[in-house]
């Protein structure tokens, strides 16, 4: 058996394999399907400052290889994840990461605050495609002064691994994570869900109550992949994939174009188990391939 332990800053993963924000709930949701603590790592849903919604119904609709949502970060805000959810996860034993979403910086910087003082919180992940309110709505993530100001505001309130999730909603997606690792990210995740719309032709409106959508799931993989790279070859810190995995094959493909370790996301909803299977179809590859250790096979385009 290969070695399949990597390291995003301080963070120590049992393997490269995470959950990603929005599909895996708080982990405890799956806990009958997989052994969580066998997973490198999970990103458990948005959580912001104050209590959301989330946007009307629908919020999600299938799509040719994929899905279109807009559930709109519905979450009951940190102190209430402080104080009722953190107790029934802080003991799983691998790496409970939360991901923050905010709309200013103030309330980003607020809330990583809160989720430094967990200590069973290793790291958080910062949601930069979010709104920003004080500029007209555009968001954070899709400027290199917009992703630095959010950046800059968390690490000088949060100490542990920071990661920030990029949105692929850009010309330049380098220059973005270059802008945030010179504000002190520690890794970047990339990529976000694409802006996608569907219509029914029949009712003639869109299918999402607020019209557009993320579009994530297999459709989206060769557009992460490539952005993976780009940020790869562009950042020192290390880079998390994401974007339509869902087996061993489309892990080990982000792995090369220089991701450090993935996230599963849309392909949880129809295998809880996938997260396992990528993993042991990494080993298997790397076995057959006389690889000892997963980390051979990053970076090693020719």
């Amino acid at each position: 058996m290969a070695d399949l332990s990597v390291k995003i800053n301080n963070l120590q993963l049992k393997n490269p394999v995470m959950t990603a924000s929005g599909t895996f709930g708080y982990g405890l949701e799956f806990a009958d399907f997989v052994p969580l603590e066998e997973i490198g790592g999970i990103i458990v849903k948005g959580t912001t400052l104050e209590p959301r919604e989330g946007n009307d119904y629908p919020r999600m609709v299938e799509t040719p290889q994929g899905m279109l949502n807009c559930v709109g970060l519905q979450n009951k805000g940190v102190d209430y994840f402080i104080k009722h959810i953190y107790p029934q996860i802080k003991d799983i034993d691998t790496n409970m990461i939360v991901n923050v979403s905010g709309n200013s910086p103030e309330t980003y910087a607020e809330t990583a605050e809160k989720l430094d003082a967990l200590e069973g919180i290793p790291a958080i992940e910062v949601n930069i495609s979010c709104p920003n309110v004080k500029e007209g709505g555009m968001s954070f993530g899709v400027t290199c002064s917009g992703a630095a100001s959010i950046v800059k505001a968390v690490r000088q309130h949060y100490h542990k691994t920071m990661i920030v999730k990029l949105s692929p909603n850009v010309t330049d997606i380098a220059s973005i994570a270059r802008a945030c690792e010179d504000e002190g990210a520690d890794s970047v995740s990339l990529i976000n869900t694409l802006m996608g719309m569907a219509i029914d032709i029949e009712c003639r409106r869109p299918k999402l109550s607020i019209r557009t959508g993320g579009l994530s799931g297999p459709a989206v993989k060769p557009v992460a992949v490539r952005m993976v790279n780009d940020v790869a070859k562009a950042v020192k810190i290390p880079v998390i994939g994401l974007g339509g995995i869902s087996t061993a094959e489309d892990a080990i493909e982000f792995l090369m174009a220089g991701a450090t370790a993935v996230q599963i996301g849309t392909a949880n909803f129809l295998d809880p188990q996938v997260t396992i299977k990528v993993r042991d179809g990494i080993n298997d590859w790397l076995d057959r391939h006389g690889c000892k250790s997963v980390t051979e096979i990053i970076n090693c385009l020719a």
